[in-house]
């Protein structure tokens, strides 16, 4: 069925009308942003910019390339039973102290098995998603991929694959015990322009949060009132997969620490440079 002119003209200008829950983004330019991130009709895309300085400041991407190039160097890495990666590699990965974690550094356990450090067990999964490296009856190994890559020293390409996994792929609700559903992760590019928008000035999580609630408001239904109320619940869903888990591993934010643990409550972020020499917003 053909709708009027007049109807079709109306639903066209809705479409692409600038809204204030969305920044000034119109529902098409949301829809590009959520479901065709880095596509030719999105308002962001990868900086044309990004160099070898540039990947270095990322804490994640470095955890990244280290790891390929041991299994680069010893040819395979044999899993353990459990099907994790042996202590021997993960202390060689965390010894180069990229990305720290709280209850290691502060003497409250230490680094027995994979799990005790997230992002390296983040980065491990990511690289498979990402097709860099692949696993068989229990072993990893590079995949021609990723032996290309590291031979002409590609280091844009594999970001750019790794990058696109972890945020595409790679499932964030993985590392919490919030609802499966993709808080945070779905609008991870709506979080970067609203950082771009205000982070140059120290701001709480529950600043972005709720920003991120009205652009996205069904993402609330998914919290029950029990512990907490469901608002307090989705801020701090948020603010763990966004900021504590996506940002601070990138780099993409410094944080203003009170205490000796990370507070999403109270610590208040500010934006780096590296969000703009990575990414390219188009101008509102």
């Amino acid at each position: 069925m053909k709708l009027p002119d007049d109807i079709e003209t109306n639903i066209l200008l809705r479409n692409n009308s600038p809204m204030d829950d969305f920044l000034g983004l119109s529902p098409t330019e949301i829809h590009h942003l959520l479901y065709d991130t880095f596509g030719d009709k999105s308002p962001i895309q990868f900086h044309e910019g990004i160099d070898g300085k540039t990947l270095d400041q990322i804490p994640i991407f470095r955890i990244v390339e280290d790891y390929l190039k041991i299994i680069q160097r010893d040819k395979q890495i044999k899993l353990t039973p459990l099907g994790a990666l042996p202590k021997k590699v993960m202390v060689e990965l965390y010894d180069k102290r990229y990305l720290l974690e709280e209850h290691i550094e502060n003497g409250i356990t230490k680094l027995w098995r994979e799990e005790d450090s997230i992002s390296i067990r983040s980065a491990r999964l990511t690289v498979e998603l990402a097709g860099l490296v692949k696993k068989i009856s229990g072993k990893l190994t590079l995949t021609k991929t990723a032996t290309k890559l590291l031979e002409t020293n590609n280091r844009l390409q594999i970001f750019k694959q790794f990058f696109k996994a972890f945020t595409d792929k790679f499932l964030w609700s993985f590392n919490d015990g919030y609802p499966e559903q993709p808080i945070g992760q779905l609008g991870w590019a709506f979080s970067i322009i609203m950082l771009d928008k205000y982070g140059d000035q120290p701001q709480t999580v529950d600043f972005y949060a709720d920003k991120y609630l009205k652009a996205f408001p069904k993402f609330i239904t998914f919290f029950q009132p029990d512990y907490s109320t469901p608002e307090r619940q989705f801020f701090r869903c948020y603010g763990v997969r966004t900021f504590d888990r996506f940002l601070l591993w990138f780099g993409f934010v410094t944080v203003d620490k009170q205490k000796i643990f990370l507070d999403l409550d109270t610590d208040k972020f500010k934006r780096t440079d590296l969000v703009q020499n990575i990414i390219k917003i188009d101008d509102q």
